[in-house]
């Protein structure tokens, strides 16, 4: 079977000899970049131990991501009254999300279909998969339960562009509209051998465009459409627990080895780089942003450290494995700048109230990333080059059209689906639940007992 995969765009892309010979998997990859060469008879894929083992491990990273680091890191971010709130919205994403991947979601973004925009319906119900598929070097469950932890942790960040304000079934019914008709397509067109982006040679080797710029436009969008908090720019919405934010962030860094170096799909050089850019992103974006406070406010503080922290990541995540690790310095600097400058400026100055500023982190930086991404693969800058003809100034507009088409499909069809959600069951709590706090009104609960 093909390789639906962002290893077999690495493939694609990394067709110098110099690159592959510094991913140090020249071999491998010169066999997937040139198939004329290959006999007419060639072995079938074959299983291997180390990738399985490996991808079984980031999968499970990946699933940490979500419970428990984004649901602490937002959790810590929002008014005490909310944060069970926020709790139970990552929860159950999680578990509603696996449920439609397995039943449709995994055959609309990899099942088989030519279509640049989707995978049709070959692989519906997992249809056809069995213990012995294989995808790539690895068990075809296996690239199916990893690629379902993105679905999953990608629609678990827009709730945080509209914290504490959202009825909890407007959020369930959002997030399987929202996945099926922007989700599963963006990522059929980045990952997909079929997909549009994979076929421009679009540069996201873990998902710049699928999970960061769509997620922060969808939370934009939605924020906008829903509204501010009641007392927003007059009440105290301070975050009620920041070491839960810092304890969450960490995580979340640990989690992104396993979402970045588990994009490589094996055990080999390409994880190898991801694995230290995004060490060295994420470190060069926490210091620029701390350094950025001490200068404009004179103190460098906690939520600013964590937010870095952030930025670095999503940043990092398109680039991982086409950039050095001082290219990746550079791009989550410059990343963490951009996005502090949206997080204290830009969103004051337009009055949005994007709660936990996942425009501002996810949405921006990741635009950055994705960009960035185009100039800083250059072999010149320390990167591993591009594909056989393609100038920087080709890529860069091959990586900003992806960006402008990602953009403009999930900022229409999320606006349509917010206003399908709110016709059906309504986006927001009466003002008194809201007042009150959603956990008591929409769970029946609360965190603290004093």
């Amino acid at each position: 079977m093909r390789i639906p995969t962002c290893f077999a765009q690495m493939a694609r892309v990394l067709t110098g000899p110099v690159a592959l010979a510094a991913l140090g998997v020249l071999p491998a990859l010169a066999q997937e970049t040139a198939p004329e060469a290959a006999p007419a008879d060639a072995a079938a894929p074959a299983l291997n131990s180390g990738d399985t083992a490996w991808m079984l491990v980031s999968t499970a990273l990946v699933l940490l991501m979500i419970l428990p680091g984004l649901a602490l890191f937002y959790g810590g971010l929002v008014r005490a009254k909310n944060i069970l709130s926020v709790l139970m919205q990552c929860t159950m994403i999680t578990a509603v999300v696996i449920v439609v991947w397995v039943l449709w979601g995994y055959s609309f973004a990899f099942g088989g279909g030519q279509s640049p925009f989707w995978g049709g319906f070959g692989k519906a119900f997992l249809a056809g998969v069995t213990p012995q598929s294989i995808s790539g070097s690895i068990p075809e469950y296996v690239f199916i339960c990893f690629q379902m932890t993105f679905a999953c942790i990608t629609p678990a960040l827009i709730i945080g562009g509209f914290a504490e304000r959202i009825k909890f079934s407007a959020v369930i019914l959002f997030v399987v509209l929202w996945a099926t008709f922007v989700y599963f397509p963006i990522a059929h067109m980045a990952w997909d051998s079929a997909g549009l982006f994979f076929n421009w040679g679009t540069m996201d080797f873990a998902g710049g465009t699928v999970v960061h710029i769509n997620a922060g436009i969808a939370a934009l969008v939605g924020a906008v459409m829903i509204g501010r908090r009641a007392g927003y720019g007059r009440d105290n919405m301070a975050p009620h627990a920041l070491p839960l934010t810092l304890t969450g962030a960490g995580i979340l860094w640990v989690g992104w080895f396993g979402f970045n170096a588990g994009s490589a799909l094996a055990a080999n050089g390409s994880a190898a780089l991801a694995m230290i850019n995004t060490f060295t992103a994420t470190a060069g974006a926490v210091i620029a942003w701390s350094a950025i406070e001490k200068l404009v406010r004179g103190k460098a503080s906690m939520l600013g450290g964590a937010s870095g922290v952030v930025a670095g990541l999503v940043a990092v995540t398109p680039a991982a494995g086409f950039v050095g690790p001082v290219g990746a310095i550079v791009l989550g600097m410059i990343a963490s700048a951009v996005a502090y400058y949206f997080v204290t400026v830009v969103k004051i100055r337009f009055g949005y109230d994007d709660s936990l500023d996942v425009f501002g982190i996810h949405g921006v930086a990741g635009i950055i990333g994705a960009i960035g991404t185009g100039v800083l693969a250059s072999s010149s800058l320390g990167g591993v080059g591009y594909a056989v003809g393609v100038s920087m100034g080709a890529q860069v507009w091959t990586q900003f059209v992806a960006v402008a088409v990602t953009v403009v499909w999930c900022g229409v069809v999320s606006a349509i689906l917010y206003k399908i959600v709110d016709l059906a069951v309504g986006l927001r709590p009466v003002p008194e639940a809201e007042s009150q706090g959603l956990d008591i009104t929409s769970h029946g609960e609360v965190a603290y007992h004093t």
